[in-house]
């Protein structure tokens, strides 16, 4: 392998491990803030629940945090002629995460967690919406610094000089930064809805802790519906067109859509095949691309063919099935937690245990979604780490050997490995303990029967 794909593997290392921790805690800051919004008008399990939900989201917070330090410093340490040409541009939305929402979010976690009988009920609300907004607006940059990087505004070139920041405004009023936003946190509170909505699945399925479990299932399924058709529609949709519009060889190639033709069919599945530029058994439903595109049924979508081959996605095929992946799982999603509502609504849901061992046995779902979804857009900008300005190929460290990149690959994978081991060891242990019948700052444990209860 060489130097360039090498750093690729390890940014894709990196960022793919860590993404797995703010995809939760984004989402699961919403529904912390929601079932805290129920506890100060009396409900007392839900009160519970936030609790144990924010010692979750706690310990998810820190593992986000001890993965993302050191992706960052990749950007010197393996991408230093990127960071030369484009960080005065990015570098102020990442100042921005760091100042103005790390700091919010990890403040008002501290008295999430601590200070509830300090602050009172009324104060740990607000510090529940202050954690929710803190986390959502760390979204917001994170998704400003990309969507400037898929399509990049506000800046001035410099002769043979690094770029210069020309607006802020502009940067943050991108206008591939609002469908991508509403895109992606759709996606954290899919996750966060699938995992709280598993694990309540999981205590159902026990027979424990059902007063608690009853207070904070019917928010995961409520949430996770609403926010598995918002994916879809009118984020999915909204983003696509973006991605049309200003990619319009992305989208080919994440389509399937191999020659331009009007009147084009949605492709649902089929293997791509570079050589002879087509869809091996493919299932399609005819005329719909082009009415989802353009609101016409005749209208014309150009294929892959129409554009030259040094501006294709590097790896078509991948680009292709991250994105089928990720959109055929949107709507297993959709299906999953409509049938959560019709359970809930007709008052049915504690008594369908198969719908609890679904709900229960969905949990990896959405993280392969989420993965996908952003492989997605990663493997669609390419060639260029900032679109139609910079080549991947001409940003990576060129003083970092291959044997460097190598050897600190596989030191993250061996400390990322031992930081598994160590999450999944604290999580297994909140989970078998559950919420605890305590007051609020009380740490001792109550019987069994208790907990039943």
């Amino acid at each position: 392998m060489d130097a360039l794909n090498l750093h690729r593997l390890h940014f894709a290392f990196t960022i793919t491990y860590h993404y797995l921790f703010p995809q939760v805690t984004m989402g699961l800051a919403l529904l912390i803030f929601i079932l805290k919004t129920l506890a100060v008008r009396g409900n007392e399990a839900a009160n519970r629940a936030v609790r144990f939900w924010t010692k979750i989201f706690g310990v998810t917070f820190v593992m986000g945090v001890i993965t993302g330090i050191p992706m960052e410093f990749q950007f010197g340490t393996n991408w230093s002629r990127f960071s030369e040409f484009s960080g005065g541009i990015i570098g102020q939305t990442l100042a921005m995460e760091g100042v103005f929402a790390f700091f919010l979010e990890s403040s008002f976690l501290y008295l999430l967690l601590f200070g509830e009988n300090a602050i009172g009920q009324r104060g740990h609300w607000l510090a529940s919406l202050a954690l929710f907004v803190g986390s959502w607006l760390s979204g917001f940059f994170i998704v400003c610094t990309n969507a400037w990087m898929q399509h990049p505004v506000g800046y001035a070139a410099q002769a043979a000089g690094p770029l210069k920041l020309e607006s802020l405004t502009t940067l943050l009023t991108n206008p591939w930064v609002v469908p991508q936003y509403l895109h992606t946190m759709t996606g954290t509170t899919i996750t966060a809805s699938f995992v709280v909505a598993s694990i309540g699945a999981f205590y159902s399925l026990r027979g424990v802790h059902a007063v608690v479990v009853r207070s904070f299932l019917p928010v995961a399924i409520i949430v996770g519906f609403v926010a598995s058709v918002l994916a879809a529609f009118p984020a999915g949709d909204w983003h696509a067109k973006m991605v049309y519009r200003h990619q319009p060889v992305t989208f080919a190639a994440m389509e399937g859509h191999f020659h331009t033709e009007d009147g084009a069919g949605l492709v649902l599945i089929g293997q791509p095949d570079l050589e002879k530029m087509r869809l091996d058994n493919p299932v399609v439903i005819p005329r719909l691309l082009s009415f989802l595109t353009h609101a016409r049924w005749n209208a014309r979508i150009e294929g892959l063919s129409a554009f030259p081959k040094d501006l294709w996605p590097t790896n078509v095929p991948i680009l292709y099935y991250s994105y089928h992946v990720m959109a055929g799982l949107g709507t297993f999603f959709i299906g999953i937690m409509s049938l959560g509502m019709v359970a809930l609504v007709c008052g049915k849901l504690y008594d369908q245990r198969w719908l609890l061992w679904i709900l229960m046995g969905s949990l990896p779902f959405p993280f392969i979604a989420n993965t996908a979804g952003w492989m997605t857009a990663e493997f669609g900008r390419q060639p260029w780490v900032v679109y139609n300005l910079m080549r991947t190929a001409e940003g990576y460290s060129e003083l970092v050997s291959t044997g460097n990149a190598g050897f600190t690959l596989l030191g993250f994978m061996g400390m990322y490995a031992f930081l598994s081991v160590l999450f999944l060891f604290l999580m297994f242990r909140i989970i078998e303990e559950g919420p605890r019948l305590e007051s609020a700052g009380q740490t001792q444990i109550t019987s069994t029967t208790e907990e039943v209860v």
